[in-house]
């Protein structure tokens, strides 16, 4: 096995910098690397000097802490190099390790390490990667809830009820000339429609868990001239877009991700619904409806000094109800209080150039998904857990469709032990090599 160097630090400049070395000449190239009197102490910080140069001059004063196999992060030996965050130094402290016999570890390969030394299992390891990447607190404590081994800890007995049902399957093809008895048979459909449930509530949690992973797309539409921009302004509470009273004026799309109560809200400006020839903001408006496609959450805006158009109508029609909320504008005009807006759905008022309403629309634009999120224990975050339980979930279901069909023991065997490759692909008991790959290859390098 080679040793792997890598900076475990963000690139850039700070104040510290730590340089990760794992592999079994992790410590004698570190050796090689500072001067020090005495032996490098297994988890004891030291503090030493990497020397540099023909001459061996002092290059940076640094801390180095050794963790030895297995007692590490990777389960191999371990050390790492805290050194001023001196973006030459780093080059030339990971450059001395490369000479010395490392190699530049690939993306996320320390924690592949870890996998493969069974220190974490696979879900344990994605949850490291979502922590980093956590957009919000809601975020970094489902993917902490993961990296404790809550995830797998509850799939643990569902493995274990499958497990139980396939040996006495097995037992019965291998030593009984009979069907499966009645009673028997009855017991282990009851313990597959338990299985089938555990599953299906755990998929089931996706929809709630994907949005705090991914954040919730939200589209703010309207025609022109509504204060679409000047909302958007206010909700990422900074001049983000341009805002001028010619109409037609963003072009574009304009997207910034904010934390609202946990939640990360990806909010789009988008340009104005209306007729036009001009094809660089006809291109704006197809983007526009495409977000308005693939959006969570449609923000409505209307303007509240002027009556409801056909515009105005036409979007009403276009847009899904259960996930759109009517932004009344324009609350601060004098003129706002005789709009005719008779029609209109429920809406929030506000005025995106006073501030008044805002925290009202932030409110009902959380209530749309606080409830289920809040309300909810340990939620499946990832695109490929939740595929992998679909999948076992069908599986079980087709298992207890043969059961009631009186059908061998062999044909309800082969879907349960699909159910099983399935649930162990998920702790990374049963994954391909490519898949794990595939995973690893969204790790940051470091990590």
């Amino acid at each position: 096995m080679s040793t792997i160097v890598a900076l475990s630090t963000p690139r850039g400049r700070g104040a510290i910098g730590v340089i990760r070395l794992s592999g079994p000449s992790a410590l004698s190239i570190v050796q090689s690397l500072t001067l020090h009197h005495g032996e490098y102490e297994p988890r004891r910080a030291t503090l030493a000097q990497v020397k540099h140069g023909p001459h061996g001059e002092i290059l940076d004063e640094v801390i180095v802490t050794f963790f030895k196999s297995p007692h590490s992060l990777t389960g191999e030996d371990v050390v790492e190099i805290a050194c001023h965050g001196s973006l030459p130094i780093i080059g030339q402290i990971v450059e001395m390790s490369l000479h010395l016999g490392a190699r530049l570890a690939g993306p996320g390969e320390f924690t592949l390490r870890a996998v493969a030394n069974r220190k974490i299992d696979l879900v344990e390891a994605e949850a490291i990667r979502d922590l980093i990447d956590s957009q919000t607190q809601a975020a970094a404590k489902q993917a902490a809830r993961q990296l404790n081994g809550e995830l797998s800890s509850t799939l643990d007995p569902l493995k274990n009820i499958l497990v139980e049902v396939i040996v006495l399957l097995e037992s019965a093809v291998e030593f009984v000339e009979d069907d499966l008895p009645e009673t028997s048979a009855a017991a282990v459909e009851t313990k597959l429609r338990q299985l089938a449930s555990a599953v299906r509530r755990l998929a089931d949690s996706y929809s709630a868990g994907h949005l705090l992973h991914d954040g919730v797309k939200v589209a703010i539409i309207g025609r022109p001239n509504v204060g679409k921009s000047s909302l958007f302004n206010r909700l990422v509470a900074r001049d983000r877009a341009i805002v001028t009273d010619v109409p037609g004026t963003t072009r574009d799309t304009l997207t910034e991700s904010v934390d609202l109560g946990g939640i990360p809200m990806i909010l789009t400006d988008t340009a104005g619904q209306r007729s036009t020839r001009d094809d660089i903001e006809s291109l704006g408006i197809e983007r526009a409806q495409q977000a308005m496609s693939d959006a969570d959450l449609i923000l409505l805006v209307l303007d509240g000094t002027t009556s409801l158009s056909a515009d105005d109508r036409d979007l009403m029609y276009r847009t899904d109800g259960s996930r759109r909320l009517v932004v009344i504008n324009k609350c601060d005009v004098p003129s706002f209080s005789n709009g005719d807006l008779s029609g209109a759905p429920e809406s929030v008022k506000v005025s995106a150039k006073t501030g008044e309403g805002i925290e009202e629309l932030r409110s009902s634009m959380l209530a749309q998904f606080d409830s289920r999120i809040d309300s909810a224990g340990l939620l499946i975050t990832n695109a490929r857990h939740h595929d992998l339980l679909c999948r076992a979930h069908v599986e079980v279901e087709s298992a207890i469709c043969a059961l009631r069909e009186h059908r061998s023991e062999e044909l309800v065997l082969v879907p349960l032990h699909n159910t099983l490759r399935y649930l162990g692909e998920i702790t990374g008991e049963t994954t391909t090599e490519d898949i794990l790959s595939k995973i690893f290859s969204t790790f940051c390098i470091g990590k």
